[in-house]
């Protein structure tokens, strides 16, 4: 499912269950989104899936395409560099010949003019001339070589470039698989499992093309889509849906606090909250009886690692023990969690990388340990006692009141239990971890790249063009489309569509006749907004832009020109007074429109014409003519008012005229002076 930005896998794996449950599904792409993994068991079979976790593995890699192709770069290379550097070389040879000069000797003063040698003048321009002729000739075949690499070269480039990226890039080759825990299976039993997860770098447009033929009312609509993905895994032979929805958008539902007015009630306590367990300081008394344990990178041999320079090791019963927790002063308000720490109570952030990281048994924390999962909050700060002119301020107590966690610390998946290294504070109780992958970051912002893709021309995002709807398409078969970030076509489905001819003209601003196309969408579902190509009687006209279509609407698709219709217009002004008085200024405005047919069959022809519009109720305007104002039917549209149109059906080589006018009746105290009332 190729969502707006994303898109959503689905797996099927199928075997035998071994006895102990375990599965392992590989070959998952490196840039799967992080708590997107679910797993069910598909038929009537009594297993269920009870867990599912995602582990990266790597492994010696394969000599693949993309090696190959990186080989064939590296090769083209150099040989450009090495044609590049003849052609260089003999160009510095072609400079040297041409600098060559016949030069006279030096004469002394008393020395008499001598005759120049003409004829090693001409010898030696002959031999200059020779030779720069057989150095241009193989000057050229060096720059015909040094083009043809070139070239080579950027194709090269260019197919490397374009490679999939499936394929691994490096000799070791990790791999990101499914472990997964069933239970319930008898011995022997296949089951068949489906695997879904959620991908970034995947992209869709809608793009159709139209079937026309000319005195037909229906035609043929196919909806394509151009899909370019670069997640890591080729598609292949799978069944492409794509949904104008937004699969980054958040879909749970907001937790709303009542509000209660009246006697104050305290809120119930949260039930992820309890007492750390009884007897935790003693569950590591063997690891300390045992001594300190060796450090990194070495074994300790005498107080020193091997390898490396002599370091100390400190004895735990050196190290004074961790003052105590605080007292316990009641329990925890809504939203508290095991994890609250001083630090982030007094508004600091919480330090997750170094909760993490492991440190040598009994060296304590510089700070002091903050309260992890099943720590007790704090207690209110004590009067602060005035600080001596010129000493050091003290620092901040935390603030009193309930604790506040954060949401990395109500995150109980992210949580990671500390080990006996750490200080007795801290030792068997719940931090949050640091669970970012440097490496899966960079493929996710690798496949997000390919939203930045230049779109078709006319081609609208799919979820601009949607609006504050969502639809979705599955496509009649099964496509390939490999993962190489560049535009794919997929062939959806066909539409059926009403379609009917009209021929619309203006002849008062152009007086040339166009083609339009009305499409009706007659399905349940919108038709989104794209490119389609428009062919005619088996014949490609254009690309024109499709809006979207909503169920059950129309809108006219410009076909251009229609070089086979003719139309002429002539205008007639008289101007004469009428009244009593002659008070009044009467602009008798006549119209002539003549249309000619000149196409093989009957053609409907809208002329639309425009009265002028009064705001005065003194200026009265009089029609004359057997327009009609334009009615929201077959393609409803924005007119501007004082539109007329005339619908004329023409035969094939038949001829039209249509007659109109209007009056305008402009009394004398309304009359404008030195104007151009007649516009």
């Amino acid at each position: 499912m190729v969502y707006a930005q994303g898109a959503l896998c689905r797996r099927l794996a199928r075997g035998t269950v071994p006895p102990d449950g375990r599965v392992r599904v590989t070959g998952l792409p490196r840039s799967l989104d992080p708590g997107s993994l679910r797993a069910r068991v598909l038929g009537a079979s009594g297993a269920r899936v009870t867990e599912a976790r995602v582990e990266v593995e790597a492994e010696p890699g394969a000599t693949g395409a993309p090696d190959a192709l990186r080989r064939e770069v590296d090769r083209l290379r150099e040989a450009r560099a090495a044609a590049r550097a003849r052609r260089d070389r003999q160009q510095g040879l072609i400079a040297e010949v041409g600098a060559l000069r016949p030069i006279a000797p030096n004469r002394k003063r008393d020395d008499p003019h001598r005759r120049t040698p003409v004829d090693a003048w001409l010898e030696l321009a002959d031999f200059v001339d020779e030779r720069l002729t057989g150095l241009h000739a193989r000057l050229a075949e060096l720059d015909e070589a040094l083009l043809r690499v070139e070239h080579e070269f950027d194709v090269a480039c260019d197919r490397l470039d374009r490679a999939s990226t499936d394929a691994p890039s490096a000799h070791v080759e990790t791999t990101v698989c499914a472990v997964l825990t069933l239970d319930g299976t008898t011995e022997a039993e296949e089951v068949e499992l489906e695997l879904e997860y959620g991908v970034p770098g995947a992209v869709w447009v809608p793009t159709y093309r139209l079937t026309h033929r000319q005195g037909d009312s229906g035609g043929r609509l196919v909806l394509r889509a151009s899909v370019a993905q670069r997640t890591g895994e080729d598609w292949t032979g799978v069944r492409v849906a794509l949904a104008t929805a937004d699969l980054r958008r958040r879909t749970d539902l907001p937790a709303l606090r009542s509000i209660r007015i009246g006697r104050r009630q305290s809120a119930p306590a949260p039930s992820g909250w309890r007492e750390p367990p009884s007897g935790l300081a003693d569950l590591f008394s063997g690891y300390e009886a045992a001594g300190p344990a060796p450090l990194r990178g070495g074994y300790a041999v005498g107080g020193a690692v091997a390898g490396s320079a002599a370091l100390p090791v400190a004895a735990p019963a050196s190290v004074p023990p961790p003052p105590p927790p605080p007292a316990f002063t009641g329990p925890p308000q809504p939203g508290a969690a095991y994890g609250a720490a001083p630090e982030f109570l007094g508004g600091g952030t919480p330090d997750v990388a170094r909760a993490a990281a492991p440190r040598p048994a009994g060296r304590p924390r510089a700070g002091g340990g903050r309260p992890g999962f099943g720590s007790r909050p704090p207690q209110a700060a004590a009067p602060q006692a005035p600080v001596a002119p010129g000493a050091a301020a003290p620092p901040p107590p935390p603030a009193a009141g309930p604790p506040q966690p954060s949401g990395a610390e109500l995150d109980y998946a992210a949580l990671v239990l500390a080990g006996p290294e750490e200080p007795g504070a801290r030792r068997g109780r719940l931090f949050p971890g640091s669970s970012s992958d440097a490496v899966a970051d960079e493929y996710r912002r690798r496949a997000e790249a390919v939203a930045g893709l230049p779109l078709p021309k006319h081609a609208v995002r799919p979820r601009t063009s949607a609006g504050s709807f969502d639809h979705r398409f599955d496509a009649a078969a099964r496509a390939d489309v490999p993962s190489d970030g560049t535009w794919h076509t997929v062939t959806v489905g066909e539409i059926p569509v009403v379609l009917h001819t009209e021929h619309i003209c203006v002849p008062s601003v152009e007086q040339t006749v166009y083609a339009s196309l009305a499409v009706s969408n007659t399905t349940r579902q919108a038709l989104l907004a794209g490119p389609v190509e428009v062919t005619v009687d088996d014949d490609y006209l254009l690309t024109a832009a499709l809006p979207t279509l909503a169920p059950g609407a129309v809108r006219r698709l410009g076909l251009g020109v229609a070089e086979g219709i003719r139309v002429t217009r002539r205008t007639h002004l008289k101007e004469s007074t009428a009244g009593l008085r002659n008070n009044v200024t009467v602009l008798d405005h006549r119209v002539h429109v003549e249309l000619a047919n000149r196409l093989a069959g009957p053609v409907t022809v809208e002329v639309h014409e425009r009265v002028p519009v009064s705001s005065e109720p003194d200026v009265r305007i009089e029609e004359r003519a057997d327009w009609t104002a334009p009615e929201d039917g077959i393609a409803p549209e924005h007119h501007a008012p004082g539109t007329r149109v005339w619908r004329v059906e023409l035969p094939a080589g038949g001829t039209a005229a249509l007659d109109g006018g209007y009056e305008i009746r402009i009394p004398a105290g309304k009359a404008l002076v030195d104007g151009n009332r007649r516009s």
